[in-house]
């Protein structure tokens, strides 16, 4: 045993004689509990909730950014696919010029013109129908028929027009040689 020890077992008896209060330290923990106010962090100000916040905030705004850029540029004119886009230069062409023979024509009355125009309008709004379902993705090889199917009623429409005009000029013209 060291001298230490030997000293406290010595004067054990010295150490014996004060004894704690328990209540007055009891009290004493209650008065600072009631004063000390509990130590509460936002839940803003912790390190991990704010950078997942400035993420989250980060994503929100690019994807707002990207989604209204795609916005502005979704007008008439946007195609939904290359196919789509494909399909209209050919066919656009080609239905607007046949379309402008129709309107030149001096054969027809304004009213042929205007019920013929009527026709080629309405199935101008069934392409245009036909083309925000594509823009929808609604099984695709389905609205791509339609709208070459369309083209084609479009066309046929125009063709069976011109070519009874050509006809009955064929019958006036033959009329004419006839002896």
């Amino acid at each position: 045993m060291d001298n230490f020890e030997k000293h406290i077992r010595q004067n054990a008896d010295q150490f014996d004689e004060h004894r704690a209060d328990r209540a007055k330290m009891w009290a004493k923990i209650a008065a600072d509990l009631k004063q000390e106010e509990p130590k509460v962090v936002p839940l803003w100000r912790r390190p991990m909730v704010q950078i997942a916040a400035s993420v989250l905030l980060l994503v929100g705004l690019t994807s707002f950014i990207w989604l209204k850029g795609l916005g502005q540029g979704a007008d008439h004119t946007q195609y939904a696919s290359k196919e789509l886009m494909e399909i209209d230069m050919y066919y656009k062409d080609l239905v607007s010029y046949q379309v402008q023979l129709v309107k030149n024509n001096p054969r027809l009355t304004e009213d042929d013109k205007a019920e013929f125009l009527s026709f080629m309008d309405e199935l101008d709004a069934e392409y245009d129908v036909l083309k925000k379902e594509m823009q929808k993705n609604l099984d695709n090889e389905r609205v791509l028929e339609a709208i070459v199917g369309n083209y084609k009623k479009r066309i046929e429409l125009i063709e069976n027009l011109l070519r009874q005009l050509n006809d009955s000029k064929k019958v006036d013209d033959d009329y004419g040689y006839t002896l």
